[in-house]
């Protein structure tokens, strides 16, 4: 009976990510379809596949809280299914060996479980069109540099966002810049008209400016945190 469950979740996890994959296919289909449109024929797209695409990623969502849901519970089957026949001190053991490994894949950060990655793609998804701070430079390069671009779209293979420096170059440049950036690189803003929203900085913190006129950023030091110009204390 025990083992007819432990079938049962399996194919009822092979369902759903089946389903995944079928999402995702369609996502990427969107994906590139707006990567092959300038910012006019986006305009004209209107909001059904904008909406379409909200769609997907819900479901998509949904299916990987399902299959988190699922995967518990076969992991539970199969504890059951393999102590039934253990004697005490052996599902001790094995309690242990278990917990110990739970321990470590929350302790590091490279492991993370499918709803945590789908919840990334949504984040990243929505961040399409707005404008972030983002670090242009290397890791490695001697002076950081910091623009307002605006995200134009998000790699899902290799996890970078196509930014877009909408101010155009100087004379050296022609036209606008264009950056491939990891999301390490990008901060974005907090929502416009809704200061709650916004950190509190206490005076003393290091943060980013702009340049009058520019999108250009520079460091910064808080004087006065935004909650005590607004309140007047």
């Amino acid at each position: 009976m025990e083992m007819a469950g432990v079938m049962d979740s399996a194919k009822e996890l092979d369902r759903v990510r089946k389903e995944q994959e079928d999402v995702f296919a369609e996502i990427n289909k969107l994906h590139k379809r707006f990567s092959q449109c300038n910012p006019e024929q986006i305009e004209k797209l209107g909001d059904s596949p904008w909406l379409k695409l909200r769609a997907f990623y819900v479901q998509a969502k949904e299916l990987a809280e399902n299959e988190v849901t699922i995967s518990s519970s076969l992991i539970s089957q199969l504890d059951s299914l393999m102590h039934s026949g253990l004697s005490s001190a052996q599902r001790k053991k094995i309690e242990v060996e278990q917990k110990k490994k739970r321990m470590k894949a929350d302790s590091d950060p490279r492991l993370s479980s499918a709803a945590s990655v789908r919840s990334l793609l949504e984040q990243a998804n929505n961040l399409i069109n707005e404008q972030v701070a983002a670090r242009v430079t290397t890791d490695d390069a001697e002076k950081d540099e910091w623009f307002i671009v605006k995200v134009t779209r998000f790699d899902r293979e290799t996890k970078e966002f196509e930014v877009l420096d909408e101010e155009p170059g100087d004379e050296e440049e022609s036209g606008q810049r264009k950056y491939k950036l990891p999301m390490s690189r990008i901060i974005p803003f907090p929502k416009c008209g809704d200061p709650t929203t916004a950190p509190d900085f206490p005076p003393g913190a290091q943060v980013l400016a702009v340049y009058p006129g520019t999108t250009a950023l520079y460091k910064a030091t808080v004087v006065n945190s935004h909650r005590k110009l607004f309140t007047g204390v």
